[in-house]
């Protein structure tokens, strides 16, 4: 497919900021997305209906879109339901994230899955383990990430280490293979391509000020 021959190789840039800060705003959103292109990002990653249309209207890039909903019915909050899917295809996403773990849920994931397709645009799925990226390459999806691994589920471990070893697994799969999480230098994004990654996704190091200033502010405290 070849906007996955586009990927291939390259770095994403997760253009999320801290919520409810500073920097949540479309019309900031839309020049962090162009900015990151014009740095060499093959893509950006984008969340919510009004921030992906805004970046749709600035950028010619590939955008991975998704929604975040805090749910009383379950811990998912990756575009949980076929609604939001229809969505995010409508406001211009090329590629649509979904979290792809075996938890409870609004709407099953091969359903949102069947969405994605049925849109024409590539299903990306957000997992926590090999077992999920497994079920979600036999539901349709075409690109698996390690986006929830550290987060959810047995591999969920107080560090700030990306999943190295998850990223090796789902090397062997016959999937698109997204590194994402925790990759926050470009030494360990390069790790992540040896290791086997057909792309990488860098969010926080790039794109939420408040984080990456307190980690130079903790570490003159220290001194």
């Amino acid at each position: 497919m070849k906007l996955l021959k586009t990927l291939d190789g390259g770095i994403v840039v997760s253009c999320q900021p801290v919520p409810n800060g500073q920097m949540d705003q479309p019309n900031i959103i839309a020049a962090m997305a162009a900015a990151a292109i014009a740095g060499g990002a093959i893509a950006v990653r984008v969340e919510g209906v009004e921030n992906t249309i805004a970046v749709r209207r600035l950028v010619n890039a590939p955008i991975i879109a998704i929604t975040k909903r805090d749910l009383v019915s379950t811990h998912v909050r990756i575009t949980p339901s076929v609604e939001d899917v229809e969505a995010l295809a409508k406001a211009g996403a090329d590629v649509i994230a979904y979290d792809a773990t075996d938890r409870p849920r609004t709407d099953q994931r091969e359903d949102i899955v069947a969405a994605i397709l049925q849109q024409d645009v590539i299903a990306m799925a957000d997992c926590a383990s090999f077992e999920d990226a497994q079920y979600a390459i036999n539901s349709g999806a075409q690109i698996v990430g390690t986006t929830l691994s550290g987060y959810v589920g047995t591999n969920s471990a107080s560090t700030d280490a990306p999943d190295l070893s998850l990223v090796q697994k789902f090397a062997t799969l016959d999937a698109f293979v997204m590194a994402e999480g925790r990759f926050n230098t470009p030494e360990l994004a390069a790790l992540a391509l040896e290791q086997g990654a057909n792309a990488v996704t860098v969010g926080s190091a790039l794109t939420r000020l408040e984080v990456t200033t307190s980690w130079f502010v903790d570490a003159a405290e220290r001194r």
